[in-house]
């Protein structure tokens, strides 16, 4: 989000720990903390005790991501719960996530998939038999792949998530 020093809502800079704001070669980065909820802020020029602010937001892509978060510093702001965030990863995914990277690593150490397989689910779930036509065998192939997208910048799409819409 970025602030300019225009007409707007008074930032409750009392509330920024100390060390939460950065000075950076694009300009001023902060977090700001209110009713236990992080809000980062980008600010064209140093921050003022009792300046008021307005939150410019353009027209592109992330747009909509912006404007729930300007939303929701406005609410915060105003002694309003913040509410929710834009996109919050399920339990199911962010466990995914968790098993695609340790497989990873296992893969990258010259782990066999049926080491990395026994070290995740369980010696007792591999069989003895049968392994490569198991559907654990292609569970983990296919987490190791997820491991390898995600180290080549496919992280990124965990910031800007599809819309349902879409």
């Amino acid at each position: 989000m970025s602030a300019s020093q225009v007409i707007g809502t008074a930032l409750p800079l009392a509330d920024l720990a100390s060390g939460s704001i950065k000075r950076a070669s694009d300009g001023w980065h902060a977090v700001l903390c209110i009713q236990g909820v992080q809000h980062h802020l980008w600010l064209k020029q140093a921050p003022q005790f009792g300046a008021l602010y307005s939150a410019e937001l353009p027209y592109d892509a992330d747009y909509e991501i912006r404007a729930y978060a300007s939303h929701r510093l406005w609410r915060a702001i105003n002694g309003r719960p913040a509410g929710s965030t834009h996109h919050r990863l399920s339990a199911q995914q962010r466990e995914r996530l968790a098993l695609a990277l340790r497989a990873l690593d296992g893969h990258t150490d010259g782990a066999s998939y049926r080491v990395i397989a026994e070290v995740l689910f369980g010696r007792q779930r591999i069989p003895e038999r049968g392994w490569k036509t198991h559907d654990i065998r292609s569970r983990t192939i296919r987490l190791v792949q997820a491991g390898r997208a995600l180290v080549r910048g496919g992280y990124r799409a965990l910031l800007r998530p599809t819309s349902r819409k879409e």
